[in-house]
């Protein structure tokens, strides 16, 4: 692959998709690619797969060998130039001679955030930024609002019939959608830090909550290692968690958020395999949403997947704590007697109508599948 342009715009699209391979493993540190390239051609590349594990840059680096001396290196995020879990990239590269550095975007973490790129410049490589920025902010998404707002990102995942209804007035809802869109949400959570739910539907649905995915699909997965199964999280204000609920002895750990300060019953949800968290009530006598999100980045929370019904999924868009929706709609109709997409309102006027931004619209099976954004100045606004 040679070089196209002053940016190497291809090579940074390689390292783009480098990066894509850590999706489901990376978690909690960001997804990262990195090309060296010397007279245009590939001489060594690398992604990061996982926390604890070598950088990209790293492993990048050890692929060129002696041939790193005077190349590019491209890379999809800023070079971390401190001591985590592992030593700082940008001795690396400085070790290894590279003359030239062309990052995709600058690190959002307080402990890197420009100082990468100053530690380079002052070695006297040449420093690019900002090349292919859209891709590799997309990358990391839940790192990037977490280092910079101390929140996770957040997609609510919602599965309707053509007119907007998600189940029945009686409250049967299996299955709305077909196999192939309820495979595809497995994705959407084996790429989650946590999925976040509602003790109502755990009570209705007793769900599982888990990545049923075969390792073999998972690319960054060598044989015999485990799906990495996301957070499990049960909004339960007053902690009426079922002991016997299905999720509680699987693989992956379930933590319980409710208001109740009893010692007993808490030991008794404890004992049954859950984490208790318990947080002051917000004005309504439940738990507060946004103070348990903060709660959630502080433990290195990256992306949560909401997968609730019509209350919750409400309460977080109204509260502007949404990010991403989700929405999965099957091609038949349930009438006007069943419930509805979310539960929030009323509006008094149009001016407070919840602005969406399509971002991507695809059929999935029979069904099709809508992603859309809450417009970014809105979130901020309540957040």
């Amino acid at each position: 692959m040679r070089d196209e342009g002053p940016d190497g715009l291809a090579l940074m699209a390689r390292a783009v998709q480098l990066a894509e391979r850590g999706l489901y493993t990376t978690d909690p540190n960001p997804r990262v690619g990195c090309v060296l390239a010397k007279g245009g051609q590939i001489v060594g590349e690398g992604w990061h797969r996982r926390a604890g594990e070598p950088h990209a840059e790293r492993l990048a680096i050890d692929a060129a060998g002696a041939r790193a001396r005077g190349a590019s290196a491209y890379v999809t995020l800023e070079p971390c130039c401190h001591h985590g879990r592992t030593p700082p990239c940008t001795e690396a590269l400085l070790t290894a001679g590279v003359s030239r550095v062309v990052v995709g975007m600058e690190d959002p973490n307080p402990l890197v955030h420009g100082r990468g790129l100053e530690r380079m410049r002052a070695a006297g490589v040449e420093v690019v930024t900002g090349v292919l920025e859209g891709p590799c902010r997309a990358l990391n998404p839940g790192f990037d609002k977490r280092m910079r707002l101390g929140l996770p990102f957040v997609r609510v995942k919602l599965a309707a019939s053509l007119d907007g209804r998600t189940a029945l007035a009686n409250g049967e809802s299996r299955w709305i959608t077909s196999t192939a869109a309820r495979t595809d949400v497995h994705w959407l959570r084996a790429r989650s830090s946590a999925i976040l739910t509602g003790v109502d539907t755990l009570l209705a649905d007793d769900p599982s909550l888990n990545v049923r995915l075969a390792p073999a699909l998972i690319p960054a997965l060598e044989e015999g290692e485990p799906v990495r199964q996301p957070l499990r999280v049960i909004l339960d204000s007053a902690l009426r968690l079922p002991l016997g609920a299905k999720m509680l002895p699987l693989p992956g750990a379930t933590l319980v958020a409710t208001c109740i300060q009893d010692p007993r019953r808490i030991a008794a949800v404890t004992s049954a395999g859950a984490e208790v968290w318990v947080s002051p009530p917000d004005a309504a006598g439940r738990v507060d949403l946004k103070a348990l999100l903060r709660y959630l980045a502080e433990r290195e929370i990256n992306e949560v997947l909401i997968e609730a019904g019509p209350t919750l999924a409400g309460a977080a868009v109204e509260q502007r704590l949404v990010d991403e929706l989700v929405l999965y709609l099957a091609p038949h109709l349930m009438g006007s007697d069943a419930r509805g997409l979310f539960q929030f309102g009323p509006l008094a006027s149009m001016r407070e109508r919840v602005s969406l931004q399509l971002l991507d619209l695809r059929q999935i099976g029979p069904d099709l599948r809508l992603r859309a954004r809450l417009a970014e100045d809105e979130c901020l606004e309540r957040c």
